[in-house]
């Protein structure tokens, strides 16, 4: 049984599972999504499609093989497959190829937005809403660039990390925040989509050295809000001024099993003057690598430890308020409820950094 089917909502969704750029034409490509193998191409239309990454006959892997006419070959007889899984040709079983009876493999919907490939999860119900938004990829007074990165970690603890302030004197203090002991105050709020934290602390800062500068030169008012995209995204914005400039990290993750995560890192810069713009190219994608890594670390030692120990308790304090409420969405979701079956909860809560 794969993590698929043990995952209750959380497999009725839309799971990125690879860059649109990256899927050249003619070539199949190899996912795994939710410990399922997926096989995905691009027809002579352009349209993607994806089908289970198994051929029918001996369950070779199909993404092994060639693309013809549209149509998926295996490798090892040739069986070929459409975009819909039906077998539309076995080579050894008369002289033209044309089956003599009707066999086909699963296949998965499949859409393109925001620059990712989607898969919809959900088995034998079809897609109920859209896939998340990936902000500002279509808006030219933004510039905007995917990092994909690999996490030996599992979805909560992945987005528990990318909404937590916190830890980031710690795991990141030399990349972007030192300690300054400041007073935060954030208010909590569950909602339909998920959580959203919003930050009461103008004067806060991000970013470090001339990452910081080119993000916010004339030292405007910083607005910051975290947010749980249900059910397995993050959004992570900071705004300066009147929205004169503005960074914003959003992060889809796709599990390969449960502690195994591929991440879809959109980061969206409005830096507005023209020469502030044309640094932040060249300056934010090797500075938001290096601040990602740390992340990988710790969840990398985190993951470890999680395999190690049976059954591991964990301590909270009011600082995790939103952290316990993305726990329990995701949890009450393998139960098969959604985030609107659940009772709205509020917090007001205030820590140090």
């Amino acid at each position: 049984m794969t993590m698929r089917s043990t995952q209750g909502l959380l497999s009725e969704a839309w799971y990125a599972a690879i860059r649109s750029k990256d899927l050249a034409p003619a070539k199949p490509y190899h996912a795994e999504i939710m410990e399922e193998h997926v096989v995905l191409w691009r027809e002579t239309s352009g349209k993607v499609v994806a089908l289970e990454d198994r051929c029918a006959h001996r369950n070779t892997p199909l993404s092994e093989g060639i693309i013809v006419n549209s149509c998926i070959e295996c490798p090892y007889h040739g069986w070929r497959y459409d975009g819909q899984g039906r077998c539309q040709g076995i080579p050894g079983e008369n002289i033209d190829g044309e089956p003599s009876f009707k066999v086909r493999v699963d296949s998965f919907p499949v859409q393109e937005k925001d620059g990712l490939v989607w898969v919809w999860m959900g088995r034998n119900t079809a897609p109920s809403r859209e896939p998340v938004d990936m902000p500002k990829w279509n808006d030219a007074s933004w510039d905007c660039y995917y990092m994909v990165t690999d996490f030996e970690n599992n979805v909560t603890n992945l987005i528990q990390n990318f909404m937590d302030v916190p830890h980031t004197v710690y795991v990141h203090r030399h990349s972007f925040r030192k300690q300054k002991k400041l007073k935060v105050a954030a208010d909590v709020e569950t909602n339909a989509e998920g959580v959203c934290v919003t930050y009461h602390q103008t004067q806060d800062s991000i970013g470090m050295g001339i990452a910081a500068k080119i993000l916010n030169p004339k030292k405007r008012p910083m607005q910051h809000t975290d947010k749980f995209l249900y059910p397995n995204t993050s959004r992570v914005d900071y705004t300066f001024g009147n929205d004169e400039t503005g960074f914003i990290i959003t992060s889809t993750c796709t599990p390969f099993s449960a502690l195994r995560t591929r991440v879809y890192t959109l980061i969206s810069h409005k830096l507005g003057i023209p020469a502030l713009r044309f640094l932040g190219r060249i300056i934010f994608p090797s500075y938001t690598r290096k601040v990602i890594q740390e992340d990988v670390w710790i969840m990398k030692v985190n993951g470890n430890n999680l395999k190690r120990l049976q059954n591991p308790s964990t301590t909270s304090t009011l600082v995790d308020f939103g952290h316990i409420c993305v726990e329990n969405i995701r949890d009450a979701a393998v139960e098969g409820k959604s985030p609107s079956d659940l009772p709205v909860k509020t917090k007001r809560m205030e820590f140090w950094v």
